[in-house]
């Protein structure tokens, strides 16, 4: 059946119950080439409602918000739309807005050189037969930014702040569009844990201020936290909605375990895969060791990693913990062919042979491999297809005559879509089409395919679900038993924790401590990663 009624309705249909939802989506359908993202889902949210949405990656929780958004447009899918009591056919998201239905995207909508009230009322202005009211601009900026409690001046250029600040200024912009639902897609996914933890505030402080959220997210914990109702998605499929908590101040009944069994369809056991010690040729022997690494920050005249040495030996995952800025990242790009900030000093070796890593294509020549953090920036052509993707890091092995051998191309994309279960329709889908875990799969696929000794991997499973974190964690614990030697740096403890042999803890751009797997716990571990270190300052 298809939505039918205007693009807007005006006001509530009287007699409409305080506790009839404020939103309904029924028997959304929704397809694509090929593909069935959404076969009749239905959605119902109360006012004044925290109202989580989850689901593995693929699982159709976004494209529902754009259907809801308007981002696919009414025409495009089939089902009803029901907000505040009458039917609503939005054309377009600026009908949404208009409404009081608003979305936050995981990748922030906001213009770095503009400043932070322009940001705020983008395309919104207050102005004046044409003309701008600054004045009644950088005031009405000021309330709002000290509704989401950001002290910062309006007059901040957007590209000073950090993620988390920007965040709330999303959240600023939103408000002054008189939002009554607000959709936020991963909210926490690119912050630290105190930007993260007053995020969360924020949501419950708008909660009480009537105003309904719907927040996406794979942090289940969080969930618990902040949620009071969670709609499950499966295979494009509304699979069940469960209460997390009686009242809005009890503590949470609904536990992870729970929420992980309705989004995979089965128990997981474990969160991490049993490991198998490498024994083959080489065993403990160290793969990849850094010595004495120091590098400049590229504009400032200070260090962003201080004179850090370490090992991994054949066959061991070795962790890197620390907070944001701890110089986690820097290390890795600044070894991994200079890609980050300027080299002072210090030495690479791989199987006990020192080697040098001048360039990129110099460290994936010695058989270093760099899984960064920013897939859709640095790890993946987006606009290009799957195979095409995934044959980047060894196309010289593809070539027949100075021509890249496209039925072997397919033939190598073929397989690592079969072994690492990457869901997409073909191998020559545009790899923004596919969901985020198939994209980080499409990515590992590239470096395993080269065949590296060293794999270093940064936040591997950033914004992943339970259940393909599972499949990567896997695969990382398969490389290792193949006697790769694996630096896996991660900003959630309980993943290195579960993971790694060793675990490194950085601050300041310097190592402050090694902790070995049977002595690790999460407050050592921040014990060592909040340690005071002043960072050298270069003249």
């Amino acid at each position: 059946m298809t939505a039918t009624g205007s693009d807007e309705t005006t006001g509530d249909v009287s007699g409409r119950s305080e506790t009839a939802p404020v939103l309904e989506m029924r028997g959304i359908t929704k397809t694509f080439p090929g593909v069935t993202a959404l076969a009749g889902v239905d959605l119902a949210v109360r006012p004044r409602e925290i109202h989580a949405v989850c689901g593995e990656n693929g699982a159709g929780k976004s494209t529902l918000m754009k259907v809801l958004s308007g981002v696919h447009p009414h025409g495009s899918y089939d089902g009803e739309i029901e907000f505040r009591g009458g039917p609503v056919a939005f054309r377009g998201i600026a009908e949404s807005e208009r409404r009081g239905i608003v979305i936050i995207h995981q990748e922030l909508a906001l213009v770095p050189e503009l400043s932070i009230a322009e940001n705020i009322f983008l395309g919104n202005e207050r102005s004046t037969r044409g003309i701008i009211n600054w004045g009644g601009t950088l005031h009405a900026a000021a309330r709002l930014l000290g509704r989401v409690g950001l002290p910062d001046n309006p007059r901040t250029r957007v590209a000073e702040l950090g993620v988390g600040k920007q965040q709330l200024v999303e959240i600023a912009k939103a408000l002054s569009k008189d939002v009554e639902l607000l959709i936020l897609d991963e909210p926490t996914a690119a912050l630290n844990d105190e930007d993260s933890r007053n995020l969360l505030q924020l949501i419950l402080d708008l909660r009480e201020q009537g105003i309904a959220c719907i927040v996406i997210s794979h942090k289940l914990e969080e969930i618990r936290r902040i949620a009071d109702s969670v709609t499950i998605l499966r295979d494009g499929r509304s699979v069940e909605t469960l209460p997390v908590r009686d009242t809005p101040d009890a503590e949470p009944e609904l536990s992870e375990e729970r929420i992980i069994r309705g989004m995979v369809g089965r128990d997981l056991g474990s969160r991490f895969p049993e490991r198998r010690p490498y024994r083959g040729d080489g065993a403990g022997e160290v793969g990849f060791e850094v010595s004495g690494w120091t590098v400049r920050h590229p504009t400032e005249p200070r260090m962003v990693v201080d004179d850090v040495s370490l090992t991994v030996h054949r066959g061991e995952i070795v962790g890197i913990a620390g907070l944001m800025g701890a110089g986690r990242t820097e290390l890795a790009m600044n070894v991994f062919g200079r890609s980050y900030g300027v080299y002072e000093s210090g030495s690479v070796a791989v199987h006990g042979n020192p080697v040098r890593t001048r360039s990129v294509p110099e460290a994936i020549s010695h058989g270093i491999a760099y899984v960064t953090e920013d897939r859709k920036t640095f790890g993946l052509n987006l606009i290009d297809t799957v195979h095409r993707n995934i044959s980047l890091t060894s196309l010289p092995g593809m070539t027949r005559r100075g021509a890249v051998d496209e039925h072997r191309e397919q033939q190598v994309a073929e397989r690592y879509r079969e072994s690492m279960n990457i869901k997409t329709p073909t191998v020559f889908e545009p790899v923004e089409r596919l969901s985020g875990g198939n994209q980080q799969k499409v990515v590992l696929s590239k470096w395993i395919h080269a065949g590296p000794d060293v794999l270093i991997l940064d936040e591997p499973t950033r914004g992943i679900d339970v259940g393909s974190k599972f499949e990567i964690y896997t695969v990382i614990a398969r490389l290792a038993a193949e006697g790769k030697a694996v630096l896996f740096i991660s900003s959630e403890l309980p993943e290195l924790l579960g993971m790694c042999d060793r675990i490194y803890t950085m601050s300041a751009g310097r190592l402050t401590g090694e902790v070995g797997r049977e002595d690790a716990t999460q407050e050592s571990l921040m014990r060592y990663m909040t340690m005071d270190t002043e960072p050298k300052v270069r003249t």
